[in-house]
């Protein structure tokens, strides 16, 4: 039966103008969650490429059997940061707008081509047939054929279906670990300390800081500057202790950067809410009864500031928090006022949660405000080299490469 299927089974490129209905099935089908319990389901807003519509180079496949949508998979490509290395010829390692580096100390990044899998999804009536693992291999083919030297995924860490299909199938090692942090966004607004200065960048400054102090940062994206300059990015935000820069205002980053505040921190904002909504399914009506009152009494009564249950059993928006970082003493505590000033944000434009995905050995976690029931424990990252013709250049086999402290997520593709 299931070699029959792969034999019936064709695998080609999605055309909107007739698989919308069929890929909306095979999505609403494939609720994230154990069947009967706890789900959670996302409406891509009539747009199935939504997800990877913002990434340099994509491609999306339906697996197809008769006239029957029965599985999906979506890719992108990028350059990223696979390591550093310390280099004499620093000028053409930063050639992005004119950056000037005079310090030869200092490492700089490594790139490399890498390939991205997500959404992949296979109608619950077809599965353990083959479709999974024929549409990974056709999605493989067309990332070597776009020159990409690696290829990785994101998946939840006890979702073993998954991580067995990469693993034992399809010859990826378990490669980083991440948890995805979630906090509900209240009715209320979150007091921000009144010790911090929070200050938008504009993109120039915002890419200047980030090409400067976090290029060498794992999966870092050398196109930083669309990521800065997409009409999803709401801002990027630096928090300062109150009084500490010199001059009383913001003079560039040039400028903050040759002579920084012993401690500061920065992340930007990322408007997932226009992308996709989520939606929290099999929640039983006590606990729906209780989180209703939990808005209400927070809506009536916002100045006691008591925690609420946001309204995630209906589809809600999310604001999602990327590149974060910082040094100093007491950034963790930036590092919170910058969490409590997204939350306001996503408040105004009335999403339910706000959220980030960090390294699990990152430290700025301290200062990341989340609820455990609402945050992914573990997520497990998979990588695989897609060929062995590719030098080794100054990384080596990046596979086997230690983790470090910090990953970039790239909010293109949360």
């Amino acid at each position: 039966m299931g070699e029959e299927t792969v034999d019936m089974m064709v695998v080609r490129e999605f055309d909107p103008s007739k698989d919308g209905v069929g890929v909306e099935e095979v999505e609403r089908r494939c609720e994230v969650g154990p069947s009967g319990k706890l789900s959670l389901f996302t409406d891509l807003l009539g747009d199935p490429i939504c997800r990877v519509r913002n990434s340099p180079v994509f491609l999306m496949l339906v697996a197809e059997i008769g006239e029957e949508v029965v599985g999906m998979i979506r890719g992108c490509i990028k350059t990223v940061t696979c390591g550093k290395k310390l280099s004499r010829n620093v000028k053409n390692n930063f050639s992005y707008n004119a950056i000037n580096v005079t310090d030869l100390s200092k490492p700089v990044p490594v790139y490399t081509k890498a390939a991205y899998i997500l959404g992949l999804r296979v109608s619950p009536s077809h599965r353990r047939m083959g479709v999974g693992l024929k549409l990974v291999r056709q999605m493989e083919d067309w990332f070597r054929q776009n020159g990409a030297e690696y290829s990785y995924i994101a998946t939840e860490n006890d979702n073993h279906a998954s991580v067995k299909l990469f693993t034992h199938k399809c010859g990826y090692s378990k490669f980083r670990t991440a948890s995805v942090l979630v906090n509900p966004v209240f009715a209320h607004r979150v007091t921000v300390s009144n010790r911090v200065t929070i200050i938008k960048l504009n993109p120039y400054d915002a890419e200047m800081l980030y090409r400067r102090r976090f290029a060498t940062t794992e999966f870092f994206p050398r196109d930083i500057d669309s990521v800065l300059k997409n009409k999803l990015n709401l801002g990027t935000f630096l928090a300062v202790p109150r009084d500490s820069l010199k001059s009383g205002l913001w003079a560039g980053s040039d400028k903050f950067l040759s002579d920084p505040p012993e401690s500061w921190a920065v992340l930007s904002v990322w408007n997932c809410k226009d992308v996709f909504r989520l939606e929290v399914r099999g929640v039983s009506r006590v606990k729906r009864t209780f989180a209703k009152t939990t808005r209400i009494v927070d809506k009536a009564l916002p100045f006691l500031r008591l925690p609420s249950v946001p309204a995630v059993f209906r589809p809600f928006g999310l604001y999602f928090m990327y590149g974060l970082g910082g040094e100093g003493p007491v950034v963790a505590k930036l590092m919170k006022a910058l969490c409590g000033h997204a939350h306001n944000l996503a408040k105004e434009n009335g999403c339910g949660v706000v959220a980030t995905e960090v390294a699990n050995r990152e430290p700025l976690k301290l200062g990341i405000p989340h609820w455990k029931m609402l945050s992914c424990a573990e997520d497990l990252w998979c990588i695989k080299r897609l060929g062995e013709d590719y030098s080794d250049g100054a990384v080596g086999d990046w596979t086997k490469s230690p983790p470090g402290m910090s990953i970039f997520v790239d909010p293109r593709e949360f």
